[in-house]
């Protein structure tokens, strides 16, 4: 039976029609998303692998060698069981950095326009022999049902019809970024058709040529050397090179890494494939062998390559001879769609664009739309003229595919050095992609064409070795991967890495960014798009900021450095899609130039770690664990009631948490990213200022929503060794808000001088008490010597001195009564003379406890004049008021209490000392705490000493409790000498404070 070449060309026209309305359908939304993203689909759609060397090919392979044929499936499936450690690290990295090609990856880790360019001829130069070998396919088929078909006209036909179907499915989008849905529901069309195609030819050819299952089984019993030639061939050769063929082509050929990764679907579809890719492959398989036993059942005269088309065909099958034809060009140019979609976008990035042609082009996408659809017709026909060289060597189908899978298995050391060797360098893999491809190109390339003498002596060197004289693949795939290994290793171990070439590794490996600082020159978004529009043109430049503008989520206004650099990154991420990596770092290098130094900031590295952790899913072990401390950590950081701000090396805020959020009314996302001097007023000066200094810790005013409040301000630098200033890898500054502590403070400091006053008011009756005594005397008395001018001048003169006497106690009183701060707000600083200081505190000591003169206890003064200190002279009083009633309360009867100060070394030291019972050793600090006491109840609040060391600290100064040899106890105050300063200031002042 025989079918006319003009039916053959119509059947696959029509047949190819058919796929492209189902892409269009797809991409129009006439099919659901539901379909098109299903993962099935996606598994589907990876069966793009089993081209005409699975579909005819297999038969005849496994004629020659038997049931190695099965290692085609088995090394698949060894690939998608290492779906976990290979194919999800290179998935994520070809979306989140926009790598549409295995050139592309191994330039992004590799960096350098050699490695885009060679390995894209390396890629081309493999490809051809496949893309070969399905016009072969398709032109042999064709000869088996239309003898009288001329070779080259059915091959040139063929590859015009793919030009136009392959410009029509995948060179439609303006980039080949963009997921081609319809496209791949197409694919997955077609694999569904060669595996409805082969079981129903092997269905009908176990009924119609043996009789049914029973009549196989009896062939078989008859013939069982039918069986033994797949056993033998299985059992005497080894299966490891076409395994590790197999595995590496699994994912690593242009048409399979395009499928798997470039256009895999949002949703998680690797799970699904894992297990549907093998089931599907293993269903062709199984059709092998009742394909190949059929074919020698009924003697037929053609190749076993071609059993798939000859059993229907000389059966009078004519229908199922036509549909077992529209397979073979369903798998033929599925591959030959995929793998020129894969290359053309390939070569235009690494062979065209670094010539500088798409230079300032006005259309810069519709340049590269219609130079990839030139390249895809090149390609197609670069493979055309590939077969028509080879036309008559008499190869097998299998044979010319194993050509290309040895030189695919090239890429598989510097695709396993991308992912699990940082150490790996550019020169290593140009080293060993040089050894492998040339030991390639002599032991299969070159014989080819040359003639048997002229490579006798790879067939020699390969028998020595242990290989099959007839599989000259075995031995090229040894030799080319293991100098290709060796290269690799020993010249990147020898070669020192790039800073590039780092950084790349650190991104390949999941790393954090290093940690250095700095910005971009352009700060805003419109200046992005004016710096790229002399290399991309005005409209891509624009088009390509608002993509990765939208992509961020950030708005058009945003001039934050840490938000600008993100924004640089992921121009160039959409730019790789574009032009690929390497000439799109050099587009964004150049157009948008870092300032010195620069890299990545802080916030970056928080951010990759936190969308790392947040990204990850079941984690166990150590993962979970970090996570776990991770998440205790930040809630800790929240949940504290201090402001904390993290500063990066830049200066840039890398965190502020909610309780700074409250007190500044700054939020998060408006500080985060920003230079502390660009936070709001006053926030940006304050800390900024602060940040700079040289104090690790002040206090400062600032005004916050017409309200004053007292900050303490705490930095710690990341090295504490940088405390002193300078250069620093960054710090965090803590904001404790003290308003309402001082308001406090302030409120018990008063309620203790009125305490007082009740105490006072004793005294203060019995030392009035005299004066006025003498003045009504004096009164009485001067009427009766009104005749004597001396004696009233003498009588007015007492008289006046008994007055100034009582007014100096009242304004004593008064003073004393009166709070140093109101509701928190310090008084100012000014100079204190230390002797009046000590004589008014002493007069008002003795009238808060005048009871104590009647036990005979009495005061000894001793200060040197010119003692001064800087201070709030009433807070100073009322610390030496306590401290003096404290010890008249500890003295004995007849006891005396010493008063006196002197300067020692910058410092005034005042001490107060008294011969009480003395404090024990274990009770010196705690008589500082609030409310603690050592006197009987309703004797005393146990406030007192603890409002005296607050006040002497805020004086800069500190308080010692000593018990004295032979009973009693010390109590000395230090304070800082003032003597020499002449100005008030204002109190501690800090860097950055605000009034």
């Amino acid at each position: 039976m025989t079918l006319e070449l003009g039916s053959l060309v119509a059947a696959s026209v029509v047949y190819l029609l058919l796929l492209f309305l189902v892409a269009y359908a797809a991409e129009r939304g006439l099919i659901s998303s539901r379909i098109t993203q299903h993962p099935l689909v996606y598994a589907l759609a990876l069966g793009v692998y089993a081209t005409s060397w699975s579909y005819f090919g297999s038969v005849g392979y496994a004629a020659r060698h038997g049931f190695r044929y099965l290692g085609i499936y088995l090394g698949v499936t060894l690939a998608c069981l290492l779906v976990p450690v290979l194919w999800r690290p290179l998935l994520r990295l070809t979306r989140e950095l926009q790598l549409t090609s295995l050139a592309d990856l191994l330039a992004f880790r590799y960096p350098g326009q050699a490695t885009g360019t060679a390995v894209t001829l390396f890629m081309l130069a493999g490809s051809l022999p496949y893309l070969a070998l399905q016009v072969r396919a398709v032109v042999e088929s064709a000869k088996v049902l239309s003898p009288t078909a001329s070779p080259t006209l059915v091959g040139i036909t063929f590859s015009a019809v793919l030009i136009v179907f392959s410009v029509l499915f995948g060179a439609r989008h303006l980039t080949p970024r963009e997921r081609h849905e319809g496209l791949m529901l197409a694919i997955a069309f077609e694999s569904a058709v060669k595996v409805v195609a082969l079981v129903a030819v092997s269905a009908w050819a176990v009924s119609s040529v043996f009789g049914g299952l029973e009549g196989l089984w009896t062939w078989l019993e008859t013939h069982p050397e039918a069986v033994e030639q797949l056993r033998r061939p299985a059992r005497e050769a080894s299966w490891a090179p076409l395994l590790v063929l197999s595995c590496a082509a699994a994912f690593l050929t242009p048409r399979s890494y395009h499928v798997a990764f470039t256009e895999a679907p949002e949703r998680d579809a690797l799970s699904t494939a894992t297990w549907a890719f093998p089931l599907l492959l293993l269903v062709m398989n199984l059709a092998v062998p009742v394909l190949l036993w059929s074919g020698e059942a009924l003697h037929l005269p053609w190749p076993a390559d071609f059993h798939m088309l000859a059993v229907p065909a000389s059966r009078g099958a004519t229908g199922l001879a036509l549909v077992a034809f529209l397979g073979g060009v369903s798998a033929s140019s599925a591959m030959v769609i995929v793998t020129t979609l894969a290359l053309a976008p390939m070569c235009l990035t690494h062979l065209v664009l670094p010539l500088g042609y798409a230079r300032g082009q006005p259309d810069l996408y519709g340049w590269l739309l219609w130079a990839r659809r030139l390249l895809i017709a090149l390609i197609i026909l670069a493979g055309f003229g590939f077969y028509h060289l080879l036309d008559t060597r008499g190869l097998g189908l299998v044979d010319l595919g194993l050509v290309s899978f040895v030189a695919v298995a090239q890429f598989a050391p510097g695709v396993l050095g991308l992912l699990f060797w940082k150490r790996a360098t550019r020169a290593g893999l140009l080293a060993g992609l040089g050894a492998g491809g040339t030991t390639w190109l002599v032991t299969l390339v070159v014989p080819l064409w040359a003639s048997p003498g002229v490579v006798a002596w790879t067939h020699r060197m390969a028998v020595q070795l242990g290989f099959p004289g007839d599989e000259p693949w075995g031995f090229a795939t040894f030799a080319s991967l293991t100098l290709n290994t060796l290269a690799f290793v020993g010249v990147s171990l020898a070669t020192r890495q790039s800073e590039s070439e780092r950084e790349a590794a650190r991104a390949c490996t999941r790393e954090a960014p290093g940690l250095v600082s700095g910005g971009v020159e352009a700060r805003s978004a419109n200046e992005f798009r004016e710096r790229l529009a002399p290399f991309l043109g005005e409209e891509a430049a624009s088009a390509e900021v608002d993509r990765a503008l939208e992509s961020l989520r950030m708005s058009a206004d945003e001039r934050r450095p840490s938000e600008l650099r993100r924004l640089r990154d992921g121009v160039e991420r959409n730019l790789s899609g574009l032009l690929g990596p390497v000439l799109a770092r050099l587009t964004v290098e150049e157009a948008l130039r870092l300032g010195p130094g620069t890299r990545t900031a802080l916030a970056e590295q928080l951010r990759f770690v936190e969308e790392r952790l947040r990204d990850a899913r079941g984690m166990q072990g150590p993962e979970h664990a970090v996570e776990a401390v991770r998440r205790y950590l930040r809630r800790i950081l929240e949940d504290l009631p201090l402001g904390v701000c993290a500063v990066g090396p830049d200066g840039e805020v890398v965190i502020w948490n909610a309780a700074l959020e409250r007190l500044s009314g700054v939020e998060e996302h408006a500080a985060r990213g920003h230079p502390l001097s660009a936070l709001p007023a006053p926030w940006g000066p304050l800390l900024s200022g602060f940040a700079a200094g040289a104090a690790p810790d002040t206090e400062a005013r600032v005004h916050v929503s017409r309200d004053e409040r007292t900050l303490r301000l705490h930095r710690s630098r990341l090295t504490p060794a940088e405390e002193g200033g300078g250069a620093s890898e960054g710090m965090a500054l803590l904001v404790e808000d003290l308003t309402e502590r001082k308001a406090v403070d302030a409120r018990l400091a008063h309620q203790d001088r009125l305490a007082s006053l009740g105490r006072v008011a004793a005294g203060v009756a019995h030392e009035i008490g005299n004066p006025l005594t003498a003045i009504a005397s004096l009164t009485q008395n001067l009427k009766y010597e009104l005749e004597d001018p001396a004696a009233v001048t003498e009588r007015t003169g007492l008289i006046l001195q008994q007055c100034r006497r009582i007014n100096a106690i009242v304004r004593a009183l008064v003073g004393f009564s009166h709070a140093g701060t109101v509701g928190g707000e310090a008084r100012p600083f000014t100079r204190v003379e230390v002797a009046p200081l000590l004589t008014e505190a002493l007069q008002l000591a003795r009238l808060a406890r005048a009871e104590t003169r009647s036990r005979g206890v009495h005061f000894e003064h001793r200060c040197p004049e010119g003692l001064a200190v800087q201070g709030d002279s009433q807070r100073l009083e009322q610390v030496l008021v306590n401290l003096l009633t404290n010890a008249m309360d500890a003295s004995p009867e007849g006891a005396r209490v010493e008063l006196e100060a002197e300067a020692v070394e910058g410092q005034v030291l005042v001490r107060v000392l008294d011969r009480g019972h003395g404090i024990p050793s274990e009770l010196a600090q705690r008589v500082f705490e609030p409310f603690f006491t050592t006197k009987q109840p309703g004797e005393g609040t146990g406030l007192g000493l603890a409002l005296v060391a607050g006040i002497v600290r805020e004086h800069g100064g500190a308080v010692q409790v000593d018990s004295r040899p032979g009973g009693g106890t010390s109590v000395t105050v230090s304070l800082p000498d003032a003597r020499g300063t002449e100005e008030s200031v204002a109190r501690r002042p800090g860097p950055g404070a605000a009034a």
